[in-house]
């Protein structure tokens, strides 16, 4: 079912501005030193409004990224202005690659329109499927769900 209502979706459900980022740290030495100002630059990040949820991933052999939701660009930006994040990233910056060897960050924000269905489908409790697929740029309909 496309909608516009995720008013019963669970909170990262409701996100509509997201964040992916990694950094490949220097080494082991460098992840080590990264612990301290980062557990506490997540505490902050949890008690922020606007935040929704995140997520740490794991590269071979040193880079460290994070997924994470926030209500709105407005929100993720207040979170990125943050003291213990302002911190992390001078960390990061300012040394050349003393402390890390590269990184990148991406934001992206969430369309009006989405699908939902089940339990957290807003304007009823019935599943149900889309009879098309999204319509690509160069689409003017998309093909039909179920073939025929």
């Amino acid at each position: 079912m496309r909608t516009s209502d995720f008013s019963a979706a669970p909170p990262v459900g409701r996100a509509t501005a997201m964040f992916v980022g990694a950094t490949r740290y220097r080494g082991p030495r460098s992840i080590l030193t990264l612990t301290r100002t980062w557990f506490k630059m997540v505490r902050q990040m949890r008690r922020m409004d606007g935040y929704r949820w995140h997520t740490v991933y794991y590269q071979f052999p040193f880079t460290l990224g994070t997924i994470a939701f926030f209500s709105d660009r407005d929100a993720l930006l207040k979170f990125a202005r943050s003291r213990h994040h302002r911190d992390l990233m001078c960390w990061v910056t300012d040394h050349g690659t003393r402390n890390a060897t590269g990184g990148y960050i991406r934001l992206y924000n969430a369309e009006p329109e989405g699908y939902s269905n089940g339990v957290w489908r807003a304007e009823g409790d019935g599943m149900a499927h889309i009879p098309a697929f999204t319509p690509l740029s160069t689409e003017t309909a998309g093909p039909p769900v179920h073939r025929a």
